[in-house]
């Protein structure tokens, strides 16, 4: 039996009016999942624990089988794992975000315009983070450079527990309530935007008519991570492919195969198609399990993008699931595959919600009685309900 995840980041939603009450989920054209689902085991999960933020850390966590109550040290330490830093005991890492910021004199009065910086490219990064750690870089602070906006920050013997605002929660609000109580977190930030305001990268960027990314916003810190070894905990040789280094990250910390794909992006350019073939070739070349990772419906709810969220979820059934699940069948083999978000990601808010997200599970050698379509609410009309998240995978591997 060969098992995937197909984990669609932040694809669940709300009723939408300018969709006639639907959501993307109900509105996309998905021939795959919506035949797939009348022979599933259909409901609702809640991934997110009440006393935890609804974090696609978290989130992701839980999709896959770990209790985030338990391992769950913080973000950035995950996605610190995937870009090679090794983390003392009592590092703390933190997520550096290259934003863009308004341009108001006082830095509490400006807005956040954009927590990605248009999605800067990792090159373009590379020399903003170069420029940082040459005037800030210390005996206790240092900059990583991760891939496009998303970075990270090492504060040796660090604080922990700081409560930090992540930036994609407050797109096109002012910052001044979301400011870091912490004196040093706020310094750095302060002086990261005069050191890149003026910076060649940005220079040629605002020429180029794209956002600056002139300013650092820190968050997600933790220490190093704890997660347990997925195949002594599951049995089963694993596989992760995402483009993000968050999900890399808990590849990298839970033993799994970490897989590249070439074109993948993390949003809604990603190439979708090979991110099904590279799934594909690794369940025909002996591997059992594999978590297929695709970031665009989160970002796209981000942003606030409707039409984007539609077309990913229309891309990821076409592209990915498409293709794996009937290579698996004319390969001869049996398989069982999820198909779920790991949390909501709303237009109306951009940002995410903790709500429970629906989610699928076909066994192609023993059909369920499923839903006529795959969504949110066909799959709260089943009555089943999971509300502990890591219990899923029992569910999903049956043990």
């Amino acid at each position: 039996m060969k098992y995937i995840v197909m984990l669609c980041d932040g694809m669940a939603d709300y009723p939408m009016e300018e969709l006639g009450g639907q959501t993307p989920m109900m509105k996309a054209k998905k021939p795959n999942m919506d035949s797939l689902v009348k022979k599933s085991t259909v409901g609702l999960v809640k991934t997110v624990p009440d006393t935890m933020k609804p974090g696609s850390d978290v989130a992701n966590l839980s999709a896959m089988g770990y209790d985030p109550l338990s391992c769950y040290t913080g973000r950035s330490p995950l996605e610190a794992m995937s870009i090679g830093i090794d983390m003392a005991d009592d590092d703390i890492a933190f997520r550096c975000n290259l934003v863009t910021l308004s341009d108001d004199e006082l830095y509490e009065n400006k807005t956040m315009l954009d927590y990605s910086s248009q999605e800067i490219t990792t090159g373009e990064a590379a020399k903003l983070i170069e420029a940082l750690n040459e005037q800030l870089k210390d005996s206790e602070i240092e900059f990583f450079t991760g891939i496009s906006y998303r970075h990270c920050m090492i504060w040796h013997k660090g604080p922990n527990g700081l409560g930090l605002t992540p930036p994609h929660d407050i797109s096109d609000r002012k910052i001044t309530e979301y400011m870091p109580e912490n004196r040093k977190i706020l310094d750095l930030m302060k002086k990261s935007y005069d050191i890149l305001k003026n910076h060649p990268v940005n220079a040629q960027r605002v020429k180029n008519g794209l956002n600056p990314a002139n300013s650092i916003w820190l968050w997600g810190e933790g220490t190093r991570p704890a997660i347990p070894d997925f195949k002594e905990k599951f049995g089963l040789d694993g596989a992760a492919i995402s483009a993000v280094d968050l999900i890399k990250g808990i590849g990298i910390t839970a033993g799994l195969d970490v897989i590249d794909v070439e074109g993948a992006t993390g949003n809604i350019t990603t190439n979708f198609a090979n991110k099904g073939k590279a799934a594909l070739n690794a369940l025909l070349n002996g591997k059992d399990y594999v978590y297929i990772h695709v970031e665009a419906p989160d970002e796209c709810g981000h942003r606030g993008e409707t039409e984007n969220k539609i077309k990913s979820i229309e891309l990821i059934d076409s592209d990915i699931i498409g293709p794996v699940t009937r290579g698996l069948e004319n390969a001869g083999e049996d398989f069982t595959i999820i198909v779920m978000p790991d949390h909501p990601t709303p237009i109306s808010t951009k940002t995410h919600a903790r709500d429970a997200v629906p989610f699928m599970i076909y066994r192609s050698n023993k059909p369920a009685k499923g839903t006529d379509r795959f969504d949110e609410n066909e799959a709260k009309a089943t009555g089943l309900y999971i509300p502990d998240g890591p219990e899923l995978m029992k569910l999903f591997i049956g043990k």
